[in-house]
């Protein structure tokens, strides 16, 4: 085995996914942006052709990586982590303002957005810092270097403001829970969502009484089986209350009128029908009309390039964000289906693959890998559909845009170009 060249070690199963939903991503982005039939595929002024041009990038990236030697990336970890916390920074005195977020540098002929490089460079610095210590991830210590890593460039990423890029970076929590980071952050976690969600649907007043209630309900009825004492659980509360005043300044501060009115219309905050019905016509529009999209699709679809509604631009951004409405409008249940499963399959052969290294570096970049194409994945659905509001996150390998695929690329190609260094010696 030890004879075998690149092309022999590294995985063609997972190349083969991709390129399968690449290649079914560019049919939905041509689809999306035709308008002259006649017009070549290879037009770099259509977005088609952009997103042909992407391809090709993507592809001389993909040779790049293949031809480094393995070590490079575990070597070179903190350097790249270290620059593109400096492009991430650059952004505040040379940043290009799109669609209303300061996210990308002008490079003439392709905007580059440094926060996907940044998730490749955290991925690789976070698996680096595990790796190094040997997992010894229930050191309070090693916890707070690790969160460092996560943090730091969603802290810059959000005042640009970009809260859905910055949301990504919480998907490296699932690396850490991997790696035997305490399930109790977790729990945690998710109770500061909880929070923060209640407190903007009732108010802090009606939250500290919950929590004092509840406390008093269970210490009256459970004392017998409880053995934690009551002062540190009366101090989660006052923290917990201390948390919920916060809350009405983060969301006043912090989030820019946009994403105010897309919280209020997911979580209903608004009293007022006659706001609720122009904020449904103008935040709520995009998801409207992306789920009246992927209903008139049916069964089996309109076809290809038959779209109704794909044709008449009814869908905003149907190209980037809400692609996934043009899967279900042209080919209907049937090809929702068949990409949601494509999905699953390539993140469960990811996962074997994860789970095959030998190297703690290696398997720690292929579950930061994991983490964040699920999690893209999982938001921009619910997003399309409904169930979560429009935070701006695209579907991998479909969307189109330049430094999303070419990022995305890189960080699955690292991971196999890893993954084919197992067997360069037989192991």
């Amino acid at each position: 085995m030890s004879g075998r060249g690149l092309f022999g070690r590294i995985d063609w199963i997972t190349i083969f996914l991709y390129a399968l939903l690449v290649f079914i991503g560019w049919l939905n982005i041509y689809s999306t942006s035709l308008v002259d039939p006649s017009t070549s595929i290879f037009d770099f002024s259509t977005l088609y052709g952009k997103q042909l041009f992407f391809i090709g990038l993507a592809i001389l990236g993909v040779i790049l990586v293949l031809f480094v030697e393995s070590n490079f990336f575990e070597r070179f970890a903190s350097i790249f982590y270290v620059v593109s916390i400096v492009l991430l920074l650059g952004l505040f005195v040379f940043g290009k303002t799109i669609a209303g977020a300061t996210s990308w540098y002008n490079l003439g002929f392709f905007n580059l957005q440094p926060s996907e490089l940044a998730k490749v460079a955290t991925a690789l610095a976070l698996a680096k810092f595990l790796s190094d210590i040997q997992t010894d991830i229930k050191t309070g210590r090693h916890q707070m270097y690790a969160l460092a890593i996560i943090l730091l460039p969603a802290i810059l990423i959000l005042p640009q403001p970009d809260p859905g890029s910055a949301l990504i970076y919480f998907s490296f929590f699932f690396v850490l829970f991997r790696e035997g980071f305490p399930l109790y952050y977790l729990g945690i976690l998710l109770f500061m969502v909880i929070l923060f969600a209640t407190t903007l649907m009732f108010g802090t007043v009606w939250i500290a009484i919950g929590l004092v209630i509840l406390t008093i309900l269970i210490y009256t009825f459970k004392r017998a089986s409880l053995k934690i004492p009551f002062l540190p659980v009366a101090g989660v509360i006052v923290l917990s209350i201390l948390f919920s005043m916060s809350v009405d300044f983060v969301y006043q501060n912090v989030f820019e009128q946009r994403h105010r009115d897309r919280i209020a219309l997911w979580l209903s905050l608004e009293k007022d029908e006659k706001k609720l019905e122009e904020i449904r016509k103008t935040i709520g529009y995009n998801t409207y009309q992306s789920e009246k999209a992927i209903e008139s699709g049916g069964f089996f679809g309109k076809g290809f390039l038959e779209g109704t509604r794909t044709k008449g631009d009814f869908v905003p951004e149907q190209h980037t964000d809400y692609i996934f409405s043009s899967v279900g409008e042209e080919w209907g249940f049937m090809g929702t289906v068949t990409v949601i499963l494509l999905f699953s399959v390539f993140f469960l052969r990811l996962i074997h693959i994860a789970e095959r290294q030998k190297s703690d570096f290696s398997r720690m970049y292929g579950y930061g890998v994991i983490s964040i194409l699920v999690v893209h994945y999982f938001i921009n659905i619910g997003m399309v559909i409904g169930l979560l509001p429009t935070i701006g996150v695209p579907l991998p390998f479909f969307s189109y845009g330049g430094s999303g695929l070419i990022f995305f690329t890189m960080l699955l190609f690292i991971f196999l170009k890893l993954d084919s260094n197992r067997l360069k010696d037989g192991i």
